[in-house]
């Protein structure tokens, strides 16, 4: 079950969280899911050269919270911010509501290598530029082991070279535990736009286990050494107490007073 579903879609709740946070009744959640996706597809349209990875969207009460996760901001804010406040005057009116009651984030993302919609980006943007895809492929796998990874795959699908049989080829180095849920797998879907059609760009990052078992036995650790409920954290375990020995012989009573 793994291999098939997203990645990311199965770990909401346990390592991943969603990006879209707020609450609708029945009228106003299609209406809400529906405006989220129309603003999503619009700032990756207007930032397309920003290396803009996730948007995170928060609705509370009247206002709307945009969080931009971008590997360029400065692209994003523009000179002494003009495009970001351009930028956030189309969204308000995306949303149909006034600019002071919409909120744009910028979040720069410190390791670009180490995001899977990025290093997607990269080799989709190289493959439309005519770079061979293998090159492409394993270039970027190399980059994102030299920054930490534990392990990389990428895989690309489509009329690779101009063929006229539409294939699939992967490369991977390290390990990406799917079926571990503990595990820190970054997923990254992206499309390469050719003159022979459309090539699919998959990537998934695996980052590290987010329970590990380090934490684990620390944490056992500190729950053994932690005193039980009810006891003074100062109190030391009480020694068997031994009674005095008894002497041997009889004591003497002292001597009477002698009169004269």
């Amino acid at each position: 079950m793994g291999q098939k579903v997203n990645p990311i879609g199965i770990r909401l709740g346990i390592t991943r969280d969603w990006t879209s946070r707020w609450y609708a009744g029945k009228r106003q959640f299609p209406l809400h899911v529906h405006t989220d996706f129309r603003v999503r597809e619009f700032l990756k349209r207007r930032l397309a050269e920003a290396s803009v990875s996730r948007i995170l969207i928060e609705r509370a009460a009247k206002k709307v919270n945009i969080t931009i996760q971008t590997a360029r901001p400065g692209i994003v804010i523009g000179k002494k911010g003009e495009d970001i406040e351009k930028l956030r005057q189309e969204t308000a009116a995306l949303l149909g509501m006034p600019m002071n009651d919409v909120r744009l984030n910028i979040a720069e993302i410190r390791k670009p290598e180490l995001d899977a919609q990025l290093v997607g980006d990269s080799i989709a943007q190289q493959i439309e530029k005519r770079v061979m895809f293998r090159r492409a492929m394993k270039r970027a796998v190399m980059s994102t082991m030299r920054s930490g990874a534990l392990g990389v795959k990428v895989r690309v699908s489509g009329r690779l070279n101009g063929s006229e049989i539409a294939r699939t080829e992967w490369y991977r180095e390290g390990r990406i535990p799917l079926h571990t849920f503990r595990a820190d797998i970054d997923y990254g879907l992206s499309e390469a736009h050719t003159t022979y059609g459309v090539i699919g760009v998959k990537v998934w990052i695996f980052k590290g286990e987010v329970f590990d078992k380090s934490e684990l036995a620390q944490q056992a650790g500190e729950a053994e050494a932690a005193p039980a409920p009810g006891t003074s954290p100062a109190a030391a375990p009480a020694q068997p107490v031994t009674p005095p020995t008894q002497p041997l012989t009889p004591p003497v009573p002292p001597e009477a007073p002698v009169s004269a």
